[in-house]
């Protein structure tokens, strides 16, 4: 059973000015009224456990959500059965967009650990978006970052190989990390092997052997799902199709 924690106004401050992505989330660059006015858009923080769905595709649209801890992932089931993953949110992350146009979600999102959401009310959103300038102008930034992401796995997946793949993978992590306050070089993938493999177009055996040759050119070292990059330069040099000076 999802548990919902009430919000208070005071608390959504704390929460706001404690994160490590404030920009990220809608209160961003908002005034001290404006601020104020949010008691009106975000109602309750969700809780979801690991591998539970906080939607699934084909459920009414009537919120999105802001990743307050922890992590998902998207996916869709194809016609063979088969779950293609379409993509991996961190904290500060906004979900649930996909379900705009068609006020059905098109895709599952679940939690890869133990999360919380913010809950934000999509019909709160749009009316208290007219009033409120900030909002509006920061949830289109929001859009925008998620359709420049979506343009950024079609190249990711239209144009390297599976090498690139990986490697691109591995750096966007990293930067991701780092944006958030953790380390660039040493970090904690929360997805496994099979599901990377999915976003990225890969087979399992492919993901594993990319990561094997990785660890034999020194790019990185690998314990499970603990990643330490050794060689930043040398996976960046890998995508831009250069010698490695190895």
């Amino acid at each position: 059973m999802k548990a919902t924690v009430p919000v208070t106004v005071a608390g959504l401050k704390t929460a706001c000015s404690q994160c490590n992505l404030v920009e990220l989330c809608l209160p961003f660059g908002m005034s001290e009224n404006e601020l104020d006015r949010l008691d009106e858009l975000v109602g309750a923080r969700r809780k979801i456990k690991r591998q539970q769905n906080l939607y699934r595709a084909g459920d009414p649209f009537e919120a999105i959500y802001a990743i307050r801890a922890g992590s998902f992932k998207t996916d869709v089931l194809l016609e063979d059965g088969r779950e293609q993953v379409t993509g991996f949110q961190m904290t500060g992350e906004i979900l649930g967009l996909d379900g705009i146009s068609t006020e059905l979600h098109s895709c599952n999102a679940i939690a890869l650990e133990d999360s919380e959401v913010c809950v934000i009310a999509y019909a709160k959103l749009e009316e208290l978006s007219r009033e409120v300038e900030g909002l509006q102008h920061q949830f289109h930034k929001v859009m925008s970052r998620e359709i420049v992401r979506d343009h950024g796995v079609m190249m990711l997946l239209g144009s390297m190989r599976a090498e690139e793949r990986l490697a691109a993978f591995l750096l966007n992590m990293s930067q991701r990390f780092t944006a958030r306050g953790f380390s660039a070089a040493e970090f904690h993938l929360r997805m496994t092997r099979e599901e990377i493999g999915s976003y990225l177009g890969l087979k399992l055996e492919t993901v594993s052997r990319a990561f094997s040759r990785f660890q034999d050119e020194g790019f990185v070292a690998v314990q499970q799902k603990h990643i330490r990059i050794l060689d930043n330069a040398g996976l960046k040099r890998l995508i831009q199709h250069q010698p490695c000076g190895r």
